[in-house]
C-alpha cells in the first residue's frame, strides 16, 4: 500500500541539501517519488534513518558496576551482565537503538548466554530484530587465545585460591574453536537467519584474541564467499603495546593475507598509526568510531580526521556505551562532528557531509541496501524529527540539519520508518513492549547477580592484578 508523508523540510543529501515543503511517497518498502514546493507541510524534518554501525546488543554496563574502567578489566567485570535471556536482552538493545532513529545496527555478539546452542541464540537475536522491525548485521564473535590478558595469565591467577581460579576458568576460559568449526558455525547461522533484513558476517573479536590460522581462515572464507567481516582493532594502549611487542607488522600482515578489503569493517582503530591508516584506506575497509565508548573506557581519542583525510570510510557506532548509556546515535554523531569536524577555519567535513558519510558507510558496514539517501528507488528508511522542538525559537530560517548537529537528540524523534514500515511512533516501539521487557530483564539480572557473589567478592583482588599485569606491558622496554 502506497504511503505519502508531507514535511516542512527534508534532507536529501550533501549535493541536493535540504528541501522545503516536500511530499515523499513510498510503496512496498521503496521511495517512489519526492515532490518539492507542495505548500506548507507539517512542522517536521525528515532525514535518512541513522545507523549504529558497531554494537553488541547487550545490557547497560554501569548497572553492573562497570564504571570508569579500562576495557581490559571492564570486559571481565561485565560478566555480571551476561545475557540471562538472549531474546529479551537483544530486544531491549535493539528497541533502544530503534527509538533513537536507527534503521540498522551491527550486532557483534561477543558474550553468548551459554543457555542454548549458538545457532539457537542467533535465532533469538534475529527474532528480536524482526519484532522490533530493525535491520541488523549479526556476527558471532570468536576468539581462540588470551581470554584473561594478552599473554600468559599465570601472574594474574597464581595467587588465587583453587576455588577462585575455578570461578575465573568457568566464567572466561573456553576450549578454543578450531577455524573450520567457526566457519561452519557461521554458515549454519547464515542458513538459519540470513535474509533481506539480516546480514550474517564473520566476527573475529580482535587480533590479540585470534590466532593467525583463525584470521587466515576468516580472510579466505570472506574472499571466497563475499561475506563481510567485523572486528575490533587497536582500541587500547595495551593492545598497541601487545602488537608492538608480538606482532609489529600486524596491519601489513592482515593486508597481505587479504583480510583487509572493502568487505571489512574495523571498530575503533584509536591507536592505529598513519601508515596503518593508509593501508586500511587503500583496502576500502571502513572504520567505525565510537567516541563515547572510547571515553567511558579511557581508551583514547581516535585519529578520525586523519583517517578521513587519507581516504578511510568513516562510520559511527554506539558500542553499547553512548554518552548517557541511552543508545542515542544522534548525540553520538554530534559528538563525532564536534571532536573531529575541524580546527578553527579548517573543517574536516561539513555536517551534511559527515552525516551522509555516517549513513552511507554505516549501511555498507551492516549490509543494509542502498546509500541511505532519500531518493526515488532507495529503501524507505527515514526518521521524522519534531521541527517545532528542534527549531524551538523560530527567530529566523536556519537549516534544520545545522540545528540537528547543534542540539539534536533522540527525544526529538517522532517516527522511525524502516523498509516502509513504522517501527517507532512518538517514542514508542510498535513491535515490542520495551518498558515491560526492561522490567522483566531487571528482575532476572538481579537474581542472576546474586548467584555471582563469589566473583564480586574476589573482584578487587583480580582487578588489581589485571592492572599490574597490563601496566607492566606498557612500561617494559
Amino acid at each position: 500500500m502506497a504511503t505519502e508523508i508531507s514535511a516542512a523540510s527534508l534532507f536529501r543529501g550533501p549535493d541536493l541539501g535540504t528541501c522545503d515543503n516536500v511530499v515523499m511517497r513510498h510503496d512496498r518498502g521503496f521511495i517512489t517519488e519526492i515532490s518539492e514546493g507542495a505548500g506548507p507541510g507539517p512542522r517536521s524534518f525528515v532525514s535518512p534513518a541513522f545507523v549504529n554501525a558497531h554494537d553488541h546488543a547487550r545490557a547497560t554496563a554501569s548497572s553492573f558496576g562497570a564504571v570508569g574502567m579500562p576495557l581490559e578489566s571492564w570486559i571481565l567485570r561485565t560478566a555480571l551482565g551476561t545475557p540471562v535471556d538472549p531474546y529479551l536482552t537483544a530486544a531491549s538493545a535493539l528497541a533502544r537503538s530503534a527509538k533513537a532513529g536507527c534503521a540498522a545496527m551491527m550486532v557483534h555478539y561477543t558474550r553468548p548466554s551459554g543457555t542454548m546452542p549458538l545457532v539457537d541464540e542467533a535465532k533469538a537475536v534475529a527474532r528480536a530484530a524482526s519484532d522490533v522491525g530493525i535491520r541488523i548485521a549479526f556476527a558471532m564473535a570468536v576468539r581462540d587465545q588470551n581470554p584473561i590478558v594478552y599473554g600468559d595469565a599465570e601472574p594474574v591467577l597464581s595467587g588465587l585460591s583453587r576455588d577462585d581460579r575455578k570461578i575465573i576458568d568457568d566464567l572466561f576460559v573456553r576450549a578454543p574453536m578450531p577455524p573450520r568449526a567457526y566457519i561452519e558455525l557461521t554458515n549454519a547461522i547464515a542458513a538459519a537467519i540470513a535474509g533481506p533484513m539480516v546480514d550474517v558476517q564473520l566476527g573475529p573479536a580482535g587480533v590479540q584474541w585470534c590466532s593467525k590460522p583463525l584470521l587466515e581462515a576468516v580472510a579466505e572464507n570472506s574472499a571466497r564467499t563475499g561475506r563481510r567481516i567485523h572486528m575490533h582493532l587497536l582500541k587500547t594502549v595495551y593492545q598497541r603495546a601487545w602488537a608492538d611487542q608480538h606482532f609489529p607488522d600486524m596491519v601489513r600482515w592482515l593486508r597481505n593475507i587479504g583480510f583487509l578489503s572493502d568487505r571489512l569493517t574495523l571498530a575503533h582503530c584509536i591507536h592505529a598509526r598513519p601508515d596503518e591508516l593508509e593501508m586500511i584506506a587503500a583496502s576500502g575497509a571502513r572504520i567505525v568510531t565510537n567516541f563515547s565508548s572510547n571515553m567511558h573506557l579511557r581508551s583514547g581519542l581516535a585519529p578520525i580526521a586523519a583517517a578521513h583525510g587519507c581516504g578511510c570510510a568513516i562510520a559511527v557506532g554506539v558500542d553499547g556505551l553512548a554518552l548517557d548509556e541511552d543508545d542515542d546515535i544522534l548525540r553520538e554523531m554530534r559528538l563525532v562532528q564536534m571532536i573531529h569536524g575541524g580546527l578553527g577555519f579548517k573543517p574536516t567535513w561539513t555536517p551534511a557531509e559527515m552525516f551522509t558519510l555516517a549513513i552511507r558507510n554505516g549501511r555498507r558496514a551492516t549490509g543494509a541496501p542502498g546509500s541511505g539517501e532519500l531518493a526515488a528507488g532507495n529503501p524507505a528508511d527515514y526518521v521524522v524529527i519534531d521541527l517545532d522542538r528542534l527549531d524551538r525559537d523560530q527567530i529566523m530560517p536556519v537549516d534544520p540539519l545545522a540545528l540537528l548537529f547543534a542540539r539534536g537528540n533522540a527525544s526529538l524523534v517522532k517516527e522511525v520508518v524502516v523498509a516502509g514500515k513504522t517501527i517507532v511512533r512518538d517514542g514508542v516501539c510498535e513491535g515490542v513492549d520495551l518498558p515491560a521487557i526492561e522490567r522483566e530483564l531487571r528482575a532476572m539480572y538481579r537474581a542472576n547477580v546474586g548467584k555471582l557473589g563469589s566473583f564480586q567478592r574476589m573482584w578487587p583482588s583480580v582487578s588489581e592484578r589485571l592492572s599490574d599485569w597490563f601496566e607492566q606491558q606498557v612500561t617494559c622496554e
